[in-house]
């Protein structure tokens, strides 16, 4: 910019200047620096794209993306950023982007439906556990109020 200034000794000397801003890239780079394993990205909840990735193991299976949608919906009109994976992919294809890309928490309508049931994951620990459809929006949200504090 041709900024100078005078020294002591009556020179004129450029002028440096450093800027060392803490931006979002940066706080979203010193998040992944700290929180990823060898299966990607750990996301805290607090900053993550998504909170709750859906997955639908089985797209031809009419009683799984019915309740993926439904799960969706009641998430994302709760608050909860939900993003549904209802691609025409392999199970462990989803579920392998879903850890890469490091949402906290996975479900999935997969076979426990049978018996009413979702599996939910915890990305953080990979802990998985099957439960009711009809807790997981209250499951979740306790998960989250408690991360957020």
């Amino acid at each position: 910019m041709g900024a100078t200034y005078t020294n002591e000794q009556g020179e004129e000397v450029p002028l440096v200047m450093g800027c060392y801003g803490v931006g979002v890239s940066r706080l979203a780079q010193s998040a992944v620096e700290q929180s990823y394993d060898k299966d990607g990205i750990i996301w805290p909840v607090a900053i993550a794209p998504y909170h709750v990735v859906i997955c639908i193991p089985n797209i031809k299976d009419a009683q799984q993306i019915e309740v993926a949608e439904n799960l969706y919906q009641e998430l994302n009109e709760a608050g909860i950023e939900t993003i549904l994976d209802d691609r025409d992919e392999r199970a462990g294809v989803k579920f392998k982007d879903a850890d890469l890309i490091g949402i906290p928490y996975r479900i999935v309508t997969g076979r426990s439906l049978k018996s009413g049931k979702v599996e939910f994951v915890e990305r953080a620990n990979h802990q998985s556990q099957e439960i009711p459809v009809a807790e997981v929006l209250s499951t979740i949200k306790d998960l989250i109020d408690k991360a957020l504090k």
